[in-house]
């Protein structure tokens, strides 16, 4: 029987378990139970501009499927859970030489596109009053780590997360990761720092970390404005305090004005030489179905910005390829989106930015680096017909920079969600 097969089989054995075991005490168990199917089909497109590129471009095309399925809890003072998630990623086009996209998993010897790829996670859990316990395969989405989903299937990890919203306004989140699949992998392993670009980490060749301990809280004082503070520890590499405020400022009739701060500080723990404060603020306009936004970020300290390699920086300037977290640099952005509901589209929505980053430290011999980035993004979803839940999106970017590569992207994403129940 094909991987895959076995893997969606299993799922189900373990679904229609769950739901014949079921009593009439564990009714919630089955009653709030729900599940999905995502078909994601992705093809990417980067070309490498630079004069001298190892590689010219990566493009390839493949189909995902996305299961997903949430139980309800056991009725009691503490309540038991279980859920699942199925991943199948299979190739529909690649090449050596157009290898490397994110998409698909890569023979470690060849290099070349496996034709499918795939997982099956499971997670356990407990919920006793407003307070849930999970442990096993985990999609954390904090400031101090923001799993991505930004290719075919998202990057998972094994570890325990404690989410608890016991006082009115307050949320609290705790725990730790031990493992990390990344989006274009079915092997978990030890985690490491990313340290890519000009951000000048440096750490003991080889070192890996089996623990990424977090705690923090958010409170929202009124439906305007919510703080936070979230700490995180990737053992043998960085510490990182991590602190947010967002206010939204009604203007009247169909206007508002965001204000998105952050701050962060990061040291090394271990073998690095973390060293980094970030900086970075947003503010957006919106008016009807239009919205203007201009942001600011600055890096300052002896490195550039410090997170889990694979994993979503928590930067308002991390966009679609750069995060402009280099050794000192300072960036700012521009963007504008649009929501076409207002013009009677609904399902429509169009948005556009520029970033532009200078003042990177690339060493004392070197001239200071600089990058932009410019990005589109045109999306539709439809709302009825035996289509509705169906979208499509084309995301296209380009980048410039004296240090790292340039790039002209292309990316077209066909996604529609089924309800199985």
């Amino acid at each position: 029987m094909p991987r895959h097969t076995r893997l969606y089989s299993s799922l189900l054995l373990l679904t229609g378990t769950a739901l014949g075991a079921a009593s009439p005490a564990q009714a919630e168990f089955v009653k709030d139970s729900k599940a999905s199917l995502e078909l994601r089909n992705f093809y990417f497109n980067r070309d490498f501009r630079q004069d001298n590129a190892p590689q010219a471009k990566a493009e390839e095309w493949a189909q995902g499927f996305l299961l997903r399925y949430e139980s309800g809890f056991t009725e009691g003072s503490v309540g038991v859970g279980v859920d699942a998630l199925g991943l199948l990623g299979v190739k529909l086009d690649s090449s050596p030489d157009r290898s490397n996209t994110g998409l698909l998993k890569r023979d470690r010897e060849t290099g070349r596109a496996q034709d499918e790829y795939g997982e099956l996670g499971l997670t356990a859990k407990l919920r006793a009053s407003k307070s849930v316990l999970k442990v096993g395969t985990l999609l954390p989405k904090l400031p101090v780590v923001q799993y991505n989903d930004s290719r075919l299937l998202p990057q998972t990890f094994q570890g325990g997360h404690l989410n608890s919203m016991e006082l009115a306004g307050l949320t609290f989140d705790a725990g730790q990761l031990k493992e990390v699949n990344q989006r274009d992998s079915s092997d978990y392993e030890d985690m490491t720092i990313a340290n890519g670009g000009a951000r000048g980490i440096t750490f003991r060749r080889g070192t890996t970390s089996d623990a990424f301990n977090f705690a923090g809280a958010s409170y929202k004082w009124n439906d305007s404005l919510t703080t936070g503070y979230h700490y995180g520890e990737l053992d043998e590499f960085y510490k990182q305090h991590y602190f947010s405020a967002v206010h939204l400022l009604p203007l009247g009739d169909k206007q508002s004005f965001k204000s998105d701060l952050r701050f962060a500080r990061s040291t090394d723990e271990g073998t690095s030489n973390v060293d980094n404060k970030a900086f970075g603020a947003m503010f957006t306009y919106a008016l009807g179905g239009h919205a203007l936004g201009l942001g600011y970020q600055s890096m300052s300290g002896d490195t550039g910005f410090a997170y889990i390699n694979g994993t979503d920086p928590f930067l308002v300037n991390y966009v679609q390829i750069g995060d402009f977290a280099n050794k000192d640099e300072k960036s700012w952005q521009a963007r504008y989106d649009y929501n076409f509901a207002s013009l009677g589209i609904p399902g429509l929505t169009f948005m556009t930015r520029y970033l532009s980053g200078d003042n990177v430290d690339r060493g004392a011999t070197l001239s200071d680096g600089k990058e932009w980035e410019r990005n589109t993004d045109i999306a539709y979803v439809f709302q009825e017909g035996a289509l509705k839940n169906f979208g499509i999106k084309w995301r296209n970017a380009t980048v410039r920079s004296n240090f790292t590569n340039d790039i002209d992207e292309n990316r077209l994403i066909l996604s529609y969600v089924v309800p199985l129940w």
